[in-house]
């Protein structure tokens, strides 16, 4: 049996512009704008999920799917730093910043470590892995670069080398017990 998953990147927020860390934000009015030119075009999957962060749950209703809110989808838990932004964060800690930044198993904010963020979706994926199937998650950029981490065998280091955009859709396929990640790029709806 193959199973076959799509994970998309929630839609814009105010955070993802202003280069900061996430606090559960709603869509911003360019992700909200950007989200509706989609809206209706989406099929529905064998098995739909988002996370519980509201970006997620904004995006998954915008694009018509019917989602079960999912919580090992959610957004990395960022502690103190949620909701501030990266430049006044490296302003104020820059000595905790940079070891989060090279340690995965870092946490100087109080929150999850990349890590435990990793471990969390590889756990999740490999509960799917036994489906026959499509299936379809809309979650925040950080699972999508945890679960191309897993797919693909990479380092943890390799967690801040993947650029994930918002409304941009990683695929993935899943065989035999392993993962492969068959595509990534921007979110085009047939």
């Amino acid at each position: 049996m193959t199973h076959r998953l799509k994970l998309v990147c929630h839609a814009s927020t105010n955070a993802v512009r202003a280069a900061a860390f996430p606090a559960d934000e709603p869509l911003d009015a360019q992700g909200r704008r950007r989200i509706a030119a989609l809206a209706g075009r989406f099929g529905q999957s064998g098995q739909c999920w988002t996370g519980p962060d509201q970006s997620t749950r904004q995006t998954a209703q915008a694009l018509g799917l019917e989602a079960v809110v999912e919580p090992m989808l959610r957004e990395c838990d960022h502690g103190r730093w949620s909701g501030r932004s990266f430049e006044d964060v490296v302003a104020q800690e820059p000595d905790a910043i940079q070891h989060w930044l090279r340690d995965p198993e870092a946490a100087p904010h109080g929150g999850e470590s990349i890590a435990a963020l990793m471990q969390r979706v590889a756990a999740w994926m490999d509960g799917q892995i036994g489906r026959d199937g499509h299936s379809i998650a809309v979650v925040p950029a950080s699972v999508i670069r945890a679960a191309t981490i897993h797919a693909i065998g990479a380092p943890p280091g390799s967690f801040w080398r993947i650029d994930v955009a918002p409304l941009s859709v990683a695929k993935f396929s899943g065989h035999r017990g392993h993962w492969q990640l068959a595509a990534m790029g921007p979110l085009t709806v047939k």
